[in-house]
C-alpha cells in the first residue's frame, strides 16, 4: 500500500487542523478592532497629490485618509497615484480632491470581519478605513490584516502548501 499522495486522493480536512465551522463562527463574530488595523494616516482635504505622496513615502503606506474638519471625505491610494494623476500627466500640484477617491466605504471598528472582508471583496478594496460613529478615522484596514486573520485559522495549509500544489513528481524521491 502505497502512501504517497494521489491527485485524486486528498487526506481529510480534520487531519490537517482545519475547522471551517470554527472560521465561519470566527468571521460573523470577530470585530474589525481584532484584526488590529494600523493606525490612520490622513492629509487635509485641502493638500495636493504632492503632499500625498510625500506622507505616503514618510509613513512608508500605500495609503493616506483624506480628511475634512477630522472627518474622513476620502482615501488616497497608490492606484489613485497611478490611474489618476501619473497616467494622465497630471502635476503633483493637483488639489487632492481631484485625485482621491470620495467618500469611500468604510468600517467600524464593531463591524463584523465577515462585513470588511464582503465590502472588500465586493468593491475590489485593498484598504478600508475604519471609522468611529461620528465618522472619525481610527485606523485603516489592509487585505494583509485580513489575510494573517485567516491564515491563523488554517496554519497548516497555509504554511504547508508546495509552490505548485496541482502538481506532483513522476519519480520517487529520497532513498
Amino acid at each position: 500500500m502505497s502512501f504517497a499522495p494521489t491527485p485524486r486522493r486528498r487526506p481529510p480536512a480534520a487531519s490537517l487542523g482545519l475547522y471551517p465551522m470554527e472560521l465561519s463562527r470566527n468571521l460573523k463574530v470577530d470585530s474589525v478592532s481584532r484584526l488590529d488595523p494600523s493606525p490612520p494616516r490622513a492629509i487635509d482635504a485641502a493638500g495636493t497629490a504632492g503632499d500625498a505622496v510625500e506622507a505616503m513615502r514618510e509613513g512608508s503606506v500605500g495609503c493616506l485618509l483624506i480628511t475634512e474638519r477630522g472627518l474622513v471625505v476620502g482615501i488616497f491610494t497608490e492606484r489613485d497615484l497611478l490611474t489618476r494623476v501619473l497616467a494622465p500627466g497630471k502635476p503633483l500640484d493637483t488639489p487632492i480632491r481631484q485625485c482621491m477617491t470620495a467618500n469611500p466605504v468604510t468600517v467600524s471598528p464593531k463591524d463584523s470581519v465577515r462585513t470588511a472582508v464582503k465590502r472588500m471583496q465586493k468593491g475590489g478594496y485593498r484598504h478600508l478605513p475604519v471609522v468611529d460613529e461620528a465618522g472619525r478615522p481610527v485606523g485603516i484596514l489592509s487585505a494583509r490584516r485580513v489575510v494573517h486573520y485567516l491564515v491563523e485559522h488554517f496554519p497548516a495549509l497555509v504554511f504547508n502548501l508546495p509552490p505548485e500544489p496541482n502538481r506532483y513528481p513522476e519519480t520517487p524521491e529520497g532513498a
